[in-house]
Parts: structure tokens; C-alpha cells; sequence
């Protein structure tokens, strides 16, 4: 068991496909629509995670967190020499009082030809991460080839 940071070998072989959209320009079609699930340490989350309703142990709808998690805002696509990137604004949990252990980001659209709520990537906190009556955020790397949470490269 446990959590792995790492893009899920089916978000890999989706994007390919045409399914998953980070556009955030206004152009048509939109953008897909990105969530962040809490996990606790009795999960596992790794590169066969294929969609959100894969690993058990999500977060109880307590303590300042709902099933399902928080939707993202995606900050945009870039590009360097060999390395293609997005990344997601900083995300928080208000008035929380949970553990967590690590999260899986998945992309709840409808496409058809996509997984239902399919998996992107797992991200472990390297350890449990706890709150109690405060606020719980998770801050995402800046937006660039060599620190945003995902990234393809050559």
C-alpha cells in the first residue's frame, strides 16, 4: 500500500487520445474539468490508479472536507525547449479537521471515450498531514517547465 507521485499510466495513453484538455484560452472545446481527492494512509494510489473511484480510503465528508474533493483551477499550458507543462492554482479545505496522506487529481468531465472521473496523477505528502480546526492547503509548484505538477518532456 501507499501513495506514489506519479501521472497514471491511463491519463497517459487518454491524453494521447485527445481526452483530457488543459486549455484555459476560452476556445472551443473548454478546458475539462480538473478535482483533488484527499487520501488517508490506507490507500494506494499508483501509476495503475485508473480513476477516482479506484482507491479506497478518500476522506470522510467531515471535518471541512466533501467526498470527491475540491475542483482546480488550471493556470495554463506552457512550453520550453523540450518540456510542455500545466499546473493548478493553490487549493485549501476551511474550518478542517482531518489526516491525510496524499491526493489524486482526476478529471471529472464528460467526454465520451473517457473513464468516468478519470485519474491524472497521484501526489503522496511524504506523510500524514494534519489539521485541526484550520485550514488545509495544498500549494501547487509555480507554472514552468522544471516545477509544475505536470510535465512532459523529451
Amino acid at each position: 500500500m501507499g501513495i506514489t507521485s506519479s501521472l497514471v499510466n491511463t491519463f497517459k495513453t487518454e491524453l494521447l487520445k485527445g481526452l483530457h484538455s488543459f486549455d484555459t484560452s476560452g476556445a472551443t472545446p473548454a478546458g475539462s474539468v480538473f478535482k483533488i481527492a484527499l487520501y488517508t494512509n490506507s490507500t494506494t494510489i499508483d501509476t495503475t490508479t485508473a480513476a477516482y473511484g479506484g482507491p479506497t480510503n478518500e476522506l470522510a465528508a467531515t471535518g471541512g472536507y466533501s467526498t470527491g474533493g475540491n475542483t482546480l483551477t488550471n493556470t495554463g499550458v506552457g512550453v520550453s525547449t523540450v518540456t510542455s507543462f500545466t499546473d493548478f492554482s493553490d487549493t485549501s479545505w476551511t474550518s478542517a479537521s482531518f489526516t491525510a496522506r496524499g491526493c489524486l487529481i482526476y478529471n471529472s468531465s464528460t467526454i465520451s471515450g473517457l473513464t468516468t472521473d478519470a485519474a491524472v496523477c497521484g501526489i503522496t505528502f511524504g506523510g500524514d498531514k494534519t489539521v485541526s480546526s484550520g485550514t488545509f492547503t495544498i500549494q501547487f509548484p509555480t507554472n514552468d517547465s522544471s516545477d509544475a505538477i505536470i510535465r512532459i518532456t523529451s
